[in-house]
């Protein structure tokens, strides 16, 4: 397996010009950069479903949960919208350009535990965006390595998933938040008070 290199970032998101090994930026809890992209799609019914994707047991980190859609860390010298744009083709087989993906938010996330007997001490800047695309799971090229399955699920499932304290769930409450407040205040939501929490 190739060695991956990710740029450190400073705290509004540039880069700092040092690059630094995977394993090491997860040991020592870098800043680095990561990209979220939600696939969306609204039933008949008003209702809003996320497609969840079951990430490989192999997985440095939450081996066997269900999370985002699809979501990578930057590549050296690659952008949050060339990352996303890498991440969807690589993981799920989807095929899109950069203007397709609908921009939510920048946030900062952080998580320090342990995997597989190893420390790991994740600090990261994200950029969450949507794509609203009715995808059949069957269909999609799963990344093997990364991906063991993927799920559609109701926003307000996936949010009692984790309040119940699913250990298999490590979708952030905090993202999901904050695109249910998107979806509510930018009006693509058919109805929007079905989100409500």
């Amino acid at each position: 397996m190739m060695e991956e290199y990710f740029d450190i970032l400073n705290e509004d998101g540039t880069k700092t010009g040092e690059t630094k090994l995977r394993e090491l930026v997860h040991r020592d809890g870098d800043l680095h950069g990561g990209s979220h992209i939600w696939i969306i799609r609204y039933r008949e019914n008003g209702e809003v479903e996320l497609l969840l994707q079951k990430r490989s047991e192999k997985k440095d980190a939450f081996p066997g949960s269900y999370d985002i859609s699809s979501a990578g860390h930057l590549g050296l010298g690659e952008s949050f919208e060339e990352a996303a744009v890498r991440e969807l083709e690589e993981e799920l087989g989807i095929h899109v350009k950069e203007e397709e993906l609908t921009f939510v938010c920048q946030r900062r996330s952080q998580y320090k535990g342990e995997f597989h007997g190893k420390p790991f001490y994740n600090r990261e800047i994200n950029r969450v965006y949507l794509l609203e695309r009715d995808v059949n799971p069957e269909e999609l090229t799963l990344q093997e390595e990364e991906v063991d399955g993927v799920k559609w699920m109701n926003i307000r499932d996936i949010v009692a998933e984790m309040d119940a304290g699913n250990p298999k769930m490590c979708v952030s409450r905090t993202e999901i938040g904050l695109l249910t407040d998107w979806l509510k205040n930018n009006g693509t939501s058919p109805s929007a008070s079905l989100l409500e929490e």
